[in-house]
């Protein structure tokens, strides 16, 4: 009877699903640490390496971006909360087959961009022009795409370059430097893949919040004053008296000075007209001559 029990139990299999948990998986920095979603796993070591994916739309709430999808990778479990970093993204094959048309020609381009701090991306855009172009105008827009992407590259970190291409902000500088050959229809960056994380960490010049600076400032230490004696206390009672004393004699002499002192009277310039004198000359009388005897 023992055997046949001992048979039973070996043959009962084990309910996996019981032993597993939820854990919950959160956003990189980048999208503020939201949690995206939750997974089931027995041990937390067999998360690391797993990939989720989730549109744009539900993390910003923007419906305008519900066509772009994000990749997050696990790379550390703690305490029932998974976090992760960004893989890459891609747009939906529906949003492409949209902008795709006849007698309009599509400029695809791959290039690898190396970030400020270290990373290494593999960035796909692509042009849709309004007509058909030959190809050596399509050589020169993907010498403006490669230019504007690499050097955005160059002067910007990973976070800050991630930014600007989902914001759209990237797609509209190719869009304006691709006017001087041949004007443009639309830009899109439809898929990105992160080859290499970050290497070299680049602090934020950015000044902190006030009420984070009041929160990590340590009280002062209360300092204890002691009692002053009483020869302290002469001492400084008699130069003040000494300075009250000079005060009041300059202020006396000033105002004897002032009370010596006249008033010195402006001249007054007074210019005189001279009067002019018109003296006429009388005319000339002849005397009488003396008659001779």
């Amino acid at each position: 009877m023992a055997k046949a029990r001992a048979r039973s139990a070996s043959r009962k299999v084990k309910d996996k699903w019981k032993a597993k948990t939820w854990y919950q998986i959160q956003a990189p920095s980048l999208f503020d640490n939201v949690v995206v979603s939750e997974t089931l796993s027995d041990k937390p070591e067999n998360l690391i390496g797993r990939v989720t994916e989730i549109s744009m739309q539900d993390l910003t709430n923007d419906f305008r971006k519900s066509h772009i999808k994000l990749f997050f990778k696990i790379d550390k479990v703690e305490e029932g909360t998974a976090s992760t970093y960004f893989k890459g993204h891609a747009l939906t094959s529906d949003y492409l087959r949209r902008m795709i048309r006849r007698r309009k020609s599509r400029v695809d381009g791959v290039y690898d961009v190396e970030t400020k701090d270290g990373a290494y991306l593999r960035v796909k855009p692509f042009a849709i022009t309004e007509k058909r172009i030959q190809n050596s105008q399509k050589k020169l827009i993907r010498s403006v795409m490669k230019e504007t992407i690499v050097k955005g590259g160059k002067t910007k970190t990973l976070n800050e370059f991630l930014k600007e291409m989902l914001e759209g902000r990237m797609g509209s500088d190719i869009y304006k430097n691709c006017k001087k050959y041949y004007p443009v229809k639309r830009v899109e960056i439809h898929k990105t893949e992160i080859t290499r994380l970050p290497t070299i960490i680049i602090e934020d010049k950015k000044p902190k919040k006030k009420e984070e600076t009041k929160e990590t400032e340590e009280p002062e230490e209360k300092t204890v004053k002691k009692p002053k004696t009483k020869k302290e206390t002469e001492k400084k009672a008699e130069p003040e008296t000494k300075k009250e004393d000079v005060k009041d004699k300059t202020e006396v002499k000033e105002k004897e000075e002032k009370k010596t002192k006249k008033p010195v009277a402006k001249k007054k310039t007074t210019v005189k007209k001279k009067a002019k004198t018109t003296t006429k000359k009388k005319p000339a009388t002849k005397k009488p001559k003396k008659e001779s005897k």
